[in-house]
């Protein structure tokens, strides 16, 4: 891994640290900014492994979030748990040959359905308990910081992205999607760690639009690989994204026209009723 990597390991860790919304966190993460740095810098290619690994970064998330949610393992042990998974599946998948197509409509397939069963989870969740008006309102989890001193969070940042840095170069093709970051975000967001796991995988078809644009155009030239990859990447997050964004501004639209006590077709009096007599 070089010093490059590095330093931009070093840099998405530290942006999500600072990042309060757990959502733009998720987004922040799923930029392929290391799978790119990856590819140029170890011209692996892309096949159908490389698209598993997208499954194995969820793989990932979820392990280090079931081990330190549910079964209170401490996030460091964790984590390893989450890097023993990813490793494991690296493994099987480099010992038999993978057809990208195959791999790519499985993925899709996966993504699919846990998506559906997300959605499922969520509908059957209860509702959250009101919060008493009297009590103060606790502060976000988003908002706690308790972690060290700015400096010396980046020096531990630094550090343990080489070290990722270190263990990932012994995965050859799975290089490309191993969780160089991950495993320091995994940390960093370990009071959200089921929702950031949410959010991600949402966010990591994206990803397998990156992989599949890089790999139709990779025989070509790298520079537009990458354009193919990073065009397929946008294309997939705004259809992802936008439809939320534009249902978001359908209802702050009409909210803000009533408050200013106005409808679409006309007035709405705001004063009393006076009573005759």
């Amino acid at each position: 891994m070089t010093w490059t990597a590095v330093l931009l390991v070093t840099a998405v860790v530290w942006a999500v640290s600072v990042i309060r919304s757990v959502r733009v966190r998720a987004f922040v993460y799923s930029l392929p900014l290391p799978m790119t740095l990856a590819l140029v810098t170890t011209g692996h290619r892309v096949d159908g492994p490389q698209l598993l690994g997208v499954v194995g970064l969820n793989l990932f998330f979820v392990t280090v979030a079931v081990t330190h949610r549910r079964l209170r393992w401490p996030i460091l042990p964790a984590d390893l748990a989450g890097v023993a998974v990813y490793v494991a599946l690296s493994a099987g998948v480099l010992a038999v040959p993978v057809p990208f197509e195959a791999a790519l409509a499985g993925t899709v397939a996966l993504w699919a359905l846990a998506m559906v069963l997300l959605r499922r989870r969520a509908a059957v969740a209860p509702p959250p308990e009101p919060a008493d008006a009297a009590a103060p309102a606790p502060e976000p989890a988003d908002a706690r910081r308790d972690g060290p001193v700015a400096p010396v969070k980046l020096v531990v940042i630094f550090v343990g992205a080489l070290l990722t840095g270190l263990l990932g170069e012994l995965l050859r093709g799975m290089v490309v999607t191993f969780p160089y970051s991950g495993v320091l975000v995994a940390v960093e967001a370990r009071r959200q760690l089921a929702e950031f796991s949410r959010h991600f995988a949402r966010n990591s078809l994206a990803l397998v639009g990156f992989l599949a644009g890089h790999h139709y155009l990779q025989d070509t030239a790298p520079a537009l690989a990458l354009a193919a990859g990073w065009a397929a990447f946008a294309l997939v997050a705004a259809a992802l994204h936008l439809p939320r964004l534009a249902a978001l501004l359908r209802i702050e639209w009409p909210m803000s026209r009533l408050t200013s006590g106005r409808a679409s077709h006309g007035r709405i009096s705001l004063r009393k009723p006076q009573q005759n007599g």
